[in-house]
């Protein structure tokens, strides 16, 4: 069972979301939160396996709040969720740690896909999302590629292969049914991964694969 902390201010919405989320056995809402300084309280007692924030809330903003839950529980996944998608409001979640970016005007079927994939140690970003996202990298593509071979150049050979799947944008489990590896062990090659590139989560890790030219 997947476990949910779902954030959002706007109690209609809440609602919404909340019903999707529930109409699929294997999901359950744990807890709801108004603002952002009571999701993070709910977070630390109800410890989710994913926490869904809305990005504008009252008492604490969403990305503040993202940013406290992964500091006090990396093992929770952050998924923000809004009606914005300005670039800097992306760029500022993924720098912050968050592991997937939805918009309320997408389609249900990417709520559950994203929640799904963020429980599973994979990141997700909405299709307009995931546009945006390729069309700033791609703005400054040959200096951003140059870096990022760089920075893969502290990696062993098995730990570029993880680091491609990563930004194929496979989970832990899928990765390791494609290396005919115990699912263990990729979690370990992830974190050694996060670790040298010292980046804070797997959006993160899978843009300097892309850039680097390990994935098209």
């Amino acid at each position: 069972m997947i476990r949910v902390l779902l954030a959002d201010d706007e109690a209609m919405i809440r609602a919404g979301v909340a019903a999707i989320l529930s109409a699929d056995d294997d999901i359950e809402v744990v807890a709801e939160a108004g603002d952002g300084r009571e999701a993070v309280e709910q977070a630390r007692r109800t410890r989710p396996d994913v926490a869904l924030v809305d990005i504008r809330m009252p008492r604490l903003d969403g990305l503040a709040a993202a940013e406290e839950i992964r500091g006090l529980l990396p093992g929770t996944g952050v998924i923000m969720l809004t009606t914005f998608g300005e670039d800097a409001y992306i760029e500022r979640a993924l720098a912050g740690g968050a592991s997937g970016f939805l918009l309320k005007s997408g389609d249900p079927r990417e709520l559950l896909a994203g929640v799904r994939a963020v429980a599973d140690g994979a990141a997700f970003l909405s299709p307009k999302v995931a546009q945006r996202v390729i069309a700033q990298l791609s703005g400054d593509r040959m200096s951003r590629a140059a870096v990022a071979r760089d920075r893969i150049t502290v990696l062993t050979a098995r730990e570029c292969e993880v680091l491609a799947l990563v930004g194929a944008g496979l989970s832990n489990a899928d990765i390791a049914e494609r290396l005919f590896v115990v699912e263990g062990t990729v979690k370990a090659y992830v974190s050694t991964i996060l670790a040298r590139l010292d980046v804070r989560n797997r959006v993160q890790a899978a843009i300097i694969a892309y850039e680097a030219g390990l994935v098209t």
